[in-house]
């Protein structure tokens, strides 16, 4: 437990599966609505156990809109683009095309190392250590948490990082 004159955040990369079943499913509504996929056949199918998105469609031009839209609900969630990670494209049965994604809802052990040693680098009196998935950082300065926040959201990492616990 933290002193009472600490505070801390945690970085992590966990996926928020509610919101992003939200997000999925608008993607369905949105792609029954469009003229240019009425008559042709398309799947979204989230594998929440599997932690996979694949996607179906009649064409790679389908495939491509599908994948679009997924990414504009996503972001419109406020979820990353980064949570998801293209496995392989391939071709499905009844001559349509199949885009299998992989969910990534954690911070690889190189990242977090990457992450760790970018916050030592700022030279604040800050404390980062890899706790289990989590990245948790620790200050008795508030304001060196809110600037290790701005310089990590300013730099393109692998995961799509995201700040909890903030106390």
């Amino acid at each position: 437990m933290a002193s009472p004159k600490e505070h801390s955040l945690d970085i992590t990369a966990k996926l928020n599966v509610q919101t992003f079943k939200d997000a999925i499913n608008q993607v369905d509504k949105e792609v029954a609505n469009r003229y240019d996929f009425k008559g042709t056949t398309y799947e979204v199918d989230f594998r929440e156990k599997e932690k996979q998105l694949i996607l179906i469609a009649s064409s790679d031009n389908k495939l491509e809109a599908l994948q679009d839209i997924v990414i504009a609900k996503l972001v419109k969630h406020e979820l990353s683009s980064k949570i998801l990670e293209e496995l392989r494209t391939e071709n499905a049965s009844g001559n349509t095309r199949k885009c299998t994604y992989k969910i990534v809802d954690a911070i690889d052990s190189k990242e977090a190392k990457k992450i760790v040693a970018e916050i030592k680098n700022l030279n604040l009196k800050a404390n980062a250590a890899i706790e289990g998935d989590a990245i948790r950082v620790k200050s008795k300065n508030i304001d060196d948490l809110q600037k290790v926040m701005q310089h990590l959201r300013t730099m393109e990492w692998e995961s799509p990082i995201k700040f909890d616990n903030f106390r």
